[in-house]
């Protein structure tokens, strides 16, 4: 584990103590049983906003506390443990990330102080297919003498559906599978032409399809260089993909106690689950690779705060050690806990279907592995 500082030792320990009597893993049972379009609560987020959480990495010049990578993961973390539903990652990670990266000054001044004080959702509406292939965007924006005019849809758009801010990649040149002629465009939820709709997904959050319907933008929305958007949307990426790594390392980590704590009050042929070998190896195991996931995501973001030039490969690196490590954990959680793991009335069913949908999200391991040999020359 990295050595923490005091600051960030009291900021994980105050969420850990926030979601655990602010919002447990019944506050999202209530959700989907409500069936919120949102996908979150809108006073729990206020309350995270109140304590700082949306401006974590943000520059204190733009209304954030410039807390880094590190700090934000330590806050995901702890909310994976209870499945606790923000727009965390989406907003003050992904899009806050796209316009540090690569905004402007008026774009920062516009959009970086409302996200960081949880005002402003943002997201990444990047995906078009049903996998994560950012390389293979296709969705046109056809230069104008006034700026752009956008035509396409996004797909699985996460906190699609209440965002107001979009960070959309679209294609100015070359075709799909080029990085090549990339652009990212703001462009504001209530734009002409910008329509979005509710996707059910297993894990009950607001995931949208959002369509663009020729959307007139000015010259100010494009993100960066025109053509140029891919050198700021693959760092952008790794870092939503380092942070969500967190969230599913707090997700194994939580459903790993609750499957340990079981096995030592079930009892089965007179005899404590505990005591069975088999399942003190089995229960090893996923001790082992929670101890490996958490060195790989820590130093993901680690080497996002201090500038390493292996971010694109630790990256990866954690996606695929979190991805494999929650399927494996959230499996066992079920397996062992039995017959009542199998219902819903059990937290279990919960924990492996946010644990589908996050393996998928922004690569799942095949796509990340075969990226980490990539750019490893393999």
């Amino acid at each position: 584990m990295a050595a923490l500082t005091e600051e960030q030792t009291l900021l994980r320990d105050s969420a850990r103590a926030w979601v655990k009597d602010k919002s447990p893993v019944s506050a999202l049972r209530k959700l989907r049983d409500a069936g919120t379009p949102l996908g979150y609560d809108a006073a729990r987020w206020k309350e995270m906003a109140e304590m700082g959480w949306p401006g974590i990495i943000v520059p204190e010049a733009h209304g954030g506390s410039e807390f880094g990578y590190l700090s934000l993961g330590l806050v995901l973390e702890e909310m994976g443990r209870t499945l606790a539903a923000s727009p965390l990652v989406s907003s003050s990670l992904g899009a806050a990330t796209a316009l540090m990266l690569g905004g402007n000054a008026a774009q920062k001044e516009k959009y970086l102080a409302p996200i960081a004080a949880g005002e402003l959702v943002g997201t990444l509406a990047i995906d078009e297919g049903p996998h994560h292939a950012p390389e293979r965007i296709a969705m046109k924006a056809k230069k104008t003498d006034a700026g752009y005019t956008l035509s396409g849809a996004k797909t699985l758009v996460a906190e699609g559906m209440a965002a107001g801010l979009f960070v959309v990649a679209a294609r100015t040149s070359g075709r799909a599978g080029s990085t090549d002629g990339v652009s990212l465009f703001l462009v504001p939820a209530d734009a002409r032409g910008v329509k979005r709709a509710a996707l059910q997904t297993m894990d009950s959050r607001g995931h949208a399809q959002v369509t663009f319907k020729a959307v007139k933008l000015g010259a100010d929305a494009l993100l960066g260089g025109e053509g140029q958007g891919w050198q700021v949307l693959e760092p952008t990426l790794d870092r939503t993909r380092a942070g969500l790594a967190a969230e599913m390392l707090g997700m194994a980590a939580a459903a790993f106690e609750q499957t340990v704590e079981y096995l030592k009050v079930r009892t089965q042929f007179g005899q404590l689950l505990s005591t069975f070998q088999a399942l003190q190896h089995r229960a090893a195991k996923m001790f082992t690779e929670l101890e490996l996931t958490r060195s790989a995501v820590e130093a993901a973001l680690q080497a996002i705060d201090t500038g390493a030039n292996d971010i694109r490969e630790l990256a990866s690196l954690a996606k695929v050690r979190a991805s494999e490590t929650l399927h494996l954990v959230s499996n066992e959680m079920v397996q062992m806990h039995g017959g009542i793991g199998m219902t819903d009335a059990h937290d279990a069913g919960l924990y492996l279907k946010r644990a589908r949908v996050v393996e998928a999200a922004y690569g799942n391991a095949a796509y990340h592995k075969e990226r980490f040999a990539r750019l490893n020359g393999i």
